[in-house]
């Protein structure tokens, strides 16, 4: 694959924030190739509050795919693209012949460093696509930053705040809080930006959060590669760390992410697993209420990596010592099944030939059925093709999510596969964790990730909030929060 000279085609999943394009090239092995030159971009989001739905659970899945039909600009390759949603969902744009296309899921998503590479984001980032920008927060936010992993000094341990302002520009924070514009000249003589700002030498680490979207990356034992390209349209832009990738810079680097937004709505904030699972951390959000989530118990992370490659068919997803990787992508680096989920989509799909599933997404209720080969729901929902194996992972492809009614059946269809609750509960989303991943054909590497955290959140696939099981909070009066790198 070329480095230069050419647009390649970004492919996996998040995600929440999941994913990749609607028809991805065929699989091509990372360790065989070099990454290329793709300039990624983290759009504005919007975080909906959460509310709930008629079975009482809290979920903002309907609120997450509403004003679609606005324009939003992204970056794809070096090409500057303009990408439409239209009712139906899908994307019309005007990049020059042989760009790629992305749907909406993808532009949520952002692009990454390599050809593999599409980082997920969860519901703190996920939202509304508005090209006036973000929403402004009144103030920033004190942020306090606790070591607890009693393997690490804070002298090895580096923060790296980015994302996106108001103005929709790609930004990074500095040890004083301040939000800067990323630049060309922010690169090293190495080619990279050196955003990192280190840990207090012992004790808390006391930081601000100013008012923004995006990502705080905790990097252990070495640094991140982040780079400034520049766009299609000449804009500075910023590369991200796509470390699931064995030719990516930052693959040897043990790290994970907290994601966030931060505007006049609040404080919206989650842990993170839909792309990998590296560093156990936890959130405590105070404000109207106080907080948490994310937390996992001492020994969880031994127990997460020895129990999901104990799994038949996920033993691959472990790279050494320094994360397991999410299926959809172990699917793209050819070390998962690319039919693992057929069987499962096989029952699904000839138990609806013969009954009906109903699906209520807070705005009304749909109902649909199998014919011939599509799922057929009535009102504007229309029909969704029999999904591979890698769109249910990334509850993409078949199950790409539009604008609303079908964006959010899309996510209760993607949630149900994941966790196979979709043949034994007709009325959905499917809100008893006790009907979830009860079959032999089922996301275990989401299940395992549940089933070691306090709460029983985690962000195990994309679209994992649906029904509130992810590890997101969020709070309309925030007064602080704390990120805390717990006990491995």
């Amino acid at each position: 694959m070329s480095t230069t000279g050419e647009t390649p085609r970004p492919r996996g999943n998040r995600g929440n924030f999941p994913v990749h394009p609607k028809n991805p090239a065929p699989h091509e092995s990372a360790a065989n190739s070099s990454p290329p030159e793709i300039t990624p971009i983290t759009p504005a989001r919007i975080v909906r509050p959460h509310r709930k739905n008629n079975a009482g659970i809290v979920d903002n899945t309907a609120e997450r795919f509403t004003e679609y039909g606005k324009t939003a600009e992204c970056l794809i390759g070096q090409v500057a693209t303009r990408l439409v949603w239209t009712p139906s969902g899908r994307t019309r744009h005007t990049a020059p012949k042989g760009d790629t296309v992305f749907n909406r899921r993808s532009f949520l998503g952002g692009l990454s460093t390599a050809a593999l590479a599409v980082p997920a984001l969860g519901a703190a980032a996920s939202a509304t696509p508005r090209s006036s920008g973000l929403r402004p927060a009144a103030a920033s936010l004190p942020l306090t930053v606790v070591n607890n992993t009693g393997d690490f000094a804070n002298t090895s341990i580096t923060l790296y705040i980015v994302g996106v302002n108001s103005a929709n520009q790609q930004c990074h924070v500095t040890a004083d809080g301040e939000l800067v514009p990323v630049s060309m000249s922010d690169n090293g003589s190495d080619g990279y930006a050196h955003y990192g700002i280190p840990l207090n030498s012992n004790g808390n680490t006391n930081l601000s959060i100013p008012p923004m979207s995006g990502r705080i990356y905790f990097a252990l034992d070495g640094e991140l590669k982040f780079k400034v390209v520049e766009s299609g349209t000449g804009e500075p832009a910023l590369q991200y760390p796509a470390g699931w990738v064995p030719s990516d810079a930052s693959n040897g680097v043990l790290h994970d992410t907290f994601e966030f937004t931060l505007n006049d709505r609040g404080m919206h904030c989650n842990t993170t697993m839909v792309d990998m699972f590296s560093v156990p951390s936890a959130i405590h959000l105070v404000g109207a209420r106080d907080q948490t989530t994310g937390t996992i118990p001492s020994g969880g992370r031994q127990r997460i990596f020895s129990e999901i490659t104990s799994v038949p068919g996920f033993e691959n997803l472990q790279q050494g010592d320094r994360r397991i990787v999410a299926p959809g992508h172990a699917l793209d680096l050819g070390n998962f099944s690319e039919t693992y989920f057929d069987s499962y989509v096989d029952r699904v799909w000839e138990q609806y030939r013969s009954t009906s599933m109903s699906v209520d997404i807070g705005t009304g209720v749909y109902t649909g059925s199998v014919s011939g080969d599509k799922f057929v729901f009535d009102g504007d929902v229309g029909e969704f093709g029999r999904p591979s194996t890698r769109d249910v992972l990334f509850c993409d492809g078949a199950l790409a999510a539009g604008a609303s009614p079908r964006g959010p059946v899309a996510a209760i269809l993607g949630a149900g596969l994941n966790r196979s609750a979709l043949h034994n509960v007709t009325d959905q989303p499917a809100s008893n964790a006790g009907d979830f991943y009860g079959t032999d054909i089922t996301n275990h590497y989401a299940k395992v990730m549940h089933a070691n955290t306090v709460d029983g959140k985690a962000y195990g696939f994309a679209f994992d909030d649906v029904a509130g099981f992810a590890p997101y909070v969020e709070d309309t009066a925030p007064t602080s929060v704390t990120l805390t790198l717990t006990p491995w």
